[in-house]
Formats: C-alpha cells, structure tokens, sequence
C-alpha cells in the first residue's frame, strides 16, 4: 500500500502552493488509516518541502515517479519517501529518504541506537541510518524483484533541521557501519543529497521499480521454524526493525552488565500478536551463545520446542545440545541459584504455578526462572491466557523479582508495538480485540483493512479453498476448544462434525502437527498453535462464542469435555476467569494467520453480525 503516489512534478507543485498538507491528510483519510496527528501534520508540513527543494537541486526528471508511506510488505512499517528511476547504466533504482524533523539527540551505548525527544518525552529509538537500511534489507527480503536482481534500492537518512555543530552526536563509531548502508545527510548536507539521488536517478522509469516492491511478487513469508537452523549457525534471518531493535540491544546490554557486576535482574517485555516477541527472543538466545553467556529459551508451550527441535534435527544439532538450549517452564524446580547467565521466557503469560505431570512440584515457575538465572527476560502478552493455570503477569513476575532481590526492569524501552503478522495490520489486531470485546478501539469494522479476512457460510468450501492455498504446507485449520477428542481412543472417529464437514482433531501421535506434512487434514487447537504462525488460517469459531442482544458473548458450558482449559473453573470464586479465556483463545485463533484468516462462526447470529463488520 501506498499512501501518496505521483510524479516529480505533481509532488513539486502541491509542495510550492502549500498544499502538501492537505493532500496527505486527504490520501490517508482515503485509505482508511489514522493520520493527522501534530507530528504526522509538522511532517507535511516542514519535511516534504525540504525533499522537494533537494530534488530541485538535484535536477530530478518532472516525470521521475514518487511515492510517501509506501507500507512494506507484511508488515505495519511505512517508509516516508522514495523516488525511482534509472541511472546511466539503465539499472532500475530506487533511493528511500528516512525523514526526521529533530535538532539534537544523544548517543547511546548500545549498537544502532540513540536518544531523542519523540512522542512527547526522550526516547532509545533507532538510528535514522539504521532506520533507513533495515527498511531497505526487509523489503529485499520479501520481494523477488529484488533476488532477480530486477531493481536496487539505495537507503540514505535526512535530517533538514540537525545542525552540523551537533554532527558528531550520530556519527560515532557504533553507527559507522550503519552510516556506510545509508548515508546520513544532515540540515547542510542538501547539496550533497542531492548528488546521491542524481547518481541513481537519472531518467524516468515511470513507476516501474516502486510498483514492483507494492506488487512484485511476494517471496513466501519466513515463518521462525524456519529459519532456527540458520540464525543459529550465525546468520541473520530476521531484520530487527524500531522497537525490536531497541529491546534487543538493551537486553544484551544488561546481560552482559549482569555478568560483570554478579546482580540479578528481570526484564519484562510486553507485546500482542505478532510482535516479533519470539524473533527478539531466538535473536537474544543467538546472540548470547555467540558470546559465550550461558543461556537457554524457555516456554511452557510444548508445541514450539518440539517444532523447533525437529527442524533443528535437520541441521544435524546434537540433540543434547539442543535440547539443553529448549526447555520446558517446569525444568528449574530444583536448579541451583544463578545457574544460567540468560534465561529467555517466550509466551510468559503461559507459565504455571506447580510443575510435574500432576502438578505437584516446585513452588511457583516464575519464582524458579528467575532464582536460576542472573538475567531473566519475560516476553508477556497478558490478553493470551487461555487456561485456569496460567499466572503470568506483571503483578506475578514483580512479586517474585522483588521476593528473588532481582532488579525489576520495564518500560518504554520493552514494549513491542509493530505488527508483523496479519499482513502487518495494527488495524485488523484492534478490530479482533474490539469484535471479542477485549478492548474497545478505532477499529470496530473491517472497512478498509488491508487484510484478507472472509467468514464462510459453507465450512467444507473454507476447507477446499484453503487447501488450494497449502502448496507449501503452511496453511491449516484452527478451532476452539467445542468438540471432544473421541478420535484419541477410536482412530476411525471423527471429533469435529458440523453439517457436511467431518474432520478430527491434531494427531495424537505426533507433537509436531505444525510443520508435518499431511497435517492439513486435522484442525489444530490453541494447545498446538499457540507460539507458532502460518501463511493461512481457517478458524472455527464454536459455540462457546455467541451473538446475543446486541453483544459477543461467550458460552463456557459448551466446552468439551476432554478440554482441560477451564479445569477447576466451579470452584473459583470468579466465575469470569471463563469468560476471558475464551475470548483470550479466539483472539490466539485469529491472529496466526500472516496472510489470510477465514473463519466459520456456528452461531448463525455471531456469522451474520460479524459479515455487517465486513465492507
């Protein structure tokens, strides 16, 4: 998507009659995004026209093609400005210009960040020349234009209000390598801006490389099962972007502080769907080995460990050492203190009080992580809870922080707020969380989001259709937790029937269900999918969510009966803990998806109310 396309020219005249304003508000009023903000307007205002003015100097073709807030795809980052064209040898290029209105900022200590004054107080933000190339490296990843060698892009930052006295505030040797991907130019540097676009730019490609990044063929999407092999021999798979960059280095930071000084700490990390959470996570992990710091991810998901441990076994990893670096949340009941330098707990949120099968060892999973470790890191989503077990919070991991004499740390710096799943929709995550009634947003209909969201009428026709789309088993069918596992006992049975449709539930005798090829055929439950992500999703939507007098509500007595969810929940004294969990399960449902999520809803009320959200 693109916010603002058009020529040289037509961007020269809208800039010289003031008018740029005006035309950015109306194009993102057009695409249904939220824009507008005094930021966003000072942006328009002040920045555009200073790239208007390099590009005259420059002597940029009138019909050389510019686009503002091109999205990169599958995920919710918008680039600010980029300019196409061909330079003398006929290559196809395209040059991105990261705008910044600041005046000052300060270094920092760690790699590719630096402090300034952004949203209203001072921020670690990511460098603009490290800002600029991530972007860049993040569309080569995605398109096959670029593999084909078809286009090049040229990433460079422009900052027209930093003064040059304050040069050497952003060109300290941490960011020199940086600064070599994309050049820094700064308030007096327009000249020499200039000159950058001019060597790759010199005549007009009509459109051409541009419409390639927003329409070029889309390579398929890496999904971190995937890439595990690799990043953990050392390559970089991922481009950490914004805030995963910044809660990436200060962890690293702060573990290696902790080496030197011997004191305990415990990180908390807060992000919903879709994040990057275990991205950050599995980086943090290489990152750690590589330099010799004893660490381990942790999860009390058995779904991802076993994933992760059967593709690991394709790199032919020693299975010790493997799974040494993948353990359960229940492994530290009886750990000496400080064990480990780094324990890195994924889906935080999931932790139990008691271990064991039966539940009965330890005194509390959050207590044990961080008295075995000197450095504890919990990535938590508080609205992911989705049985009676789970205690992960804020409140549970501070108590026991305090009680462990482990520094607390959180913050701005640890809030992972970018979308990288759902075709990187912030829109389409706030419009699950107002349908389940989560939390009430700007987004309570689908008008505009640029993701592809279908409810089916025909439940075997979602099937057939995604089936079409499982050509490189990376689509599967989701449910909640309605239908009882009959087919664990009589193979020939099938759990799920609704009208025509028969299927069962995940095999019982394998606990990798997300990558195994001919898993397609069974539907997968919050148990195996939590933690993981595919390219498509079909969901069923059971009864246990309703539509009633004008409300979502949700209907606990229609679980299944060998679902272990909601076990206990009689006793409680708040009976709502059912209520969340539910919703809580469809929210996870919904969001695996990175490029589609088709959904069968069997309250025929709750299917119809949630076709009027769709326009």
């Amino acid at each position: 998507m693109i916010v603002y396309q058009g020529t040289r020219h037509d961007f020269h005249v809208v800039c010289i009659y003031g008018r740029i304003q005006d035309v950015m508000d109306q194009a993102f009023k057009e695409h249904h995004l939220s824009g507008g903000t005094a930021g966003e307007v000072r942006a328009w205002t002040y920045s555009l026209p200073a790239v208007d003015h390099v590009l005259e100097i420059a002597n940029v073709p009138d019909d050389a093609s510019i686009s503002i807030e091109l999205q990169i795809p599958l995920t919710a980052k918008r680039i600010d400005f980029l300019i196409s064209g061909y330079d003398d040898k006929g290559s196809d290029n395209v040059v991105i210009i990261e705008l910044k209105q600041w005046s000052d900022c300060e270094p920092t200590p760690y790699p590719g960040i630096v402090n300034t004054y952004v949203g209203q107080a001072n921020r670690n933000v990511a460098h603009p020349s490290y800002q600029a190339w991530s972007y860049a490296a993040t569309i080569e990843n995605f398109n096959e234009a670029y593999e084909k060698n078809e286009l090049k892009l040229y990433p460079c930052a422009f900052l027209h209000n930093f003064p040059n006295a304050n040069r050497f505030k952003l060109e300290g040797s941490m960011y020199r390598e940086y600064i070599d991907e994309a050049p820094l130019f700064l308030k007096d540097d327009r000249d020499k801006l200039a000159a950058f676009i001019s060597k790759f730019i010199k005549t007009s490609d009509q459109g051409r490389a541009i419409f390639g990044i927003e329409n070029g063929k889309i390579r398929p999407s890496k999904a971190l099962q995937d890439t595990l092999g690799s990043m953990l021999k050392g390559n970089q798979e991922f481009v950490l972007l914004d805030d995963q960059k910044v809660a990436f280095e200060r962890i690293l930071s702060l573990a290696r502080e902790a080496v030197r000084d011997q004191k305990k700490r415990t990180i908390i990390v807060q992000g919903g769907p879709g994040t990057g959470k275990s991205v950050v996570a599995i980086n943090l992990l290489v990152s750690a080995i590589r330099e010799g710091l004893t660490a381990a991810y942790v999860t009390k998901n058995a779904a991802p460990r076993n994933v992760y441990f059967e593709e690991l076994r394709k790199e032919k990893l020693k299975s010790s050492y493997v799974r040494n670096l993948f353990l359960g949340s229940g492994k530290f009941v009886d750990s000496p203190a400080n064990a480990y330098n780094l324990l890195i707990c994924d889906e935080a949120h999931r932790l139990n009080a008691k271990s064991g099968i039966f539940q009965n060892l330890g005194e509390n999973q959050i207590k044990e992580i961080i008295h075995a470790s000197l450095v504890n890191v919990f990535f938590l989503d508080e609205d992911q809870i989705v049985t009676t077990k789970d205690i992960g919070s804020q409140d549970e991991i501070r108590k026991w922080a305090e009680k462990e004499k482990s520094e607390l740390i959180a913050g701005k710096d640890f809030v992972l707020s970018s979308q990288f799943r759902c075709n990187g929709s912030d829109a389409y995550l706030a419009f699950v969380d107002n349908l389940l009634d989560i939390r009430k947003t700007a987004h309570p209909t689908l008008e505009g989001l640029d993701f592809d969201f279908r409810v089916y009428d025909d439940l075997c026709l979602m099937r057939e259709d995604l089936r079409k789309l499982n050509g490189n088993n990376k689509a599967r069918m989701l449910a909640g937790y309605c239908y009882d596992w009959v087919s664990k006992n009589n193979l020939s049975a099938y759990d799920i029937n609704i009208g025509n449709f028969h299927a069962q539930w995940n095999f019982s005798s394998t606990s990798t269900w997300a990558i195994d090829p001919d898993s397609f055929e069974q539907v997968g439950c919050i148990h195996t999918c939590q933690g993981l992500e595919f390219d498509h999703v079909g969901v069923i939507v059971g009864k246990d969510l309703l539509f009633r007098d004008g409300r979502v509500v949700t209907d606990c007595r229609v679980r299944a009966k060998t679902d272990q969810s909601l076990k206990g929940i009689k006793s409680m004294a708040d009976k709502s803990i059912a209520d969340r969990i539910i919703r809580d399960t469809y929210k996870v449902l919904l969001t695996r998806g990175q490029k589609c999520c088709w959904v069968y809803f069997e309250d025929p009320a709750l299917r119809e109310y949630v076709k009027s959200l769709i326009k």
